[in-house]
């Protein structure tokens, strides 16, 4: 015989079925919502300032290579392993990999450290060179309330003596607010300003020039 306690476990597990479903909805009726990428201002205080100002010249950075099925606009959500979906009427205002340069640049700017920031294809031949890859921004259902993960990974190089200093892999992973593609964006924004104040501090002790165990 069902319980009437069994019966309410089992409608709050249906319910709670059902709003994820509403959420992900892939219907196209309604209006398209954009999102850009960028942290709050906030999130921008307490940025390394470790050497003085200017002091290693020019930064040249890269567009970041994304992964496959993330170098589009589409807002991607996965619900298990190695399966992208992505929302219908929800979308960034550009490509994550593109959205993400001018944050790279302004926190780079934010730590003193260069004479110039300057995003690639440039005429200017740089001291330094920042790229990036395996970009992957992703909302994940695998529990609730879902999260948002950020994995990048940076490669520095110095130009002058033809050589890498360094590289490794970043990655952050921030609960959403409301299991819906507006809750993953604000935590996608948390997310970045983790992985933007990492690869600053990477940078930052990378070129304190104390050994490899640091870069």
């Amino acid at each position: 015989m069902v319980t009437r306690d069994a019966m309410r476990s089992f409608s709050l597990v249906l319910l709670c079925y059902a709003a994820t479903a509403c959420a992900l909805s892939r219907s196209t009726d309604g209006p398209v919502h954009t999102y850009v990428l960028g942290p709050a201002e906030s999130a921008w205080d307490g940025g390394t300032q470790a050497m003085p100002p200017g002091i290693h010249g020019v930064l040249v950075v890269g567009l970041p290579q994304a992964e496959a099925g993330f170098e589009q606009p589409r807002i991607a959500y996965v619900q298990r392993p190695y399966e992208v979906n992505y929302y219908a009427t929800n979308q960034w205002a550009d490509t994550p990999a593109r959205m993400l340069v001018p944050l790279l640049i302004h926190s780079l700017e934010s730590t003193g450290l260069w004479r110039a920031v300057v995003p690639m294809p440039t005429t200017v031949r740089g001291d330094y060179r920042l790229d990036t890859s395996g970009l992957l921004l992703q909302q994940e259902f695998f529990r609730q309330p879902s999260r948002t993960r950020i994995v990048l990974r940076a490669q520095l190089i110095d130009m002058n003596e033809q050589r890498v200093i360094g590289a490794r892999s970043f990655e952050a992973l921030e609960p959403a607010p409301s299991d819906d593609a507006y809750g993953g964006v604000l935590a996608a924004n948390r997310a970045a300003a983790q992985v933007l104040h990492a690869v600053e501090a990477w940078i930052s002790s990378c070129l304190k020039g104390s050994g490899k165990s640091n870069c």
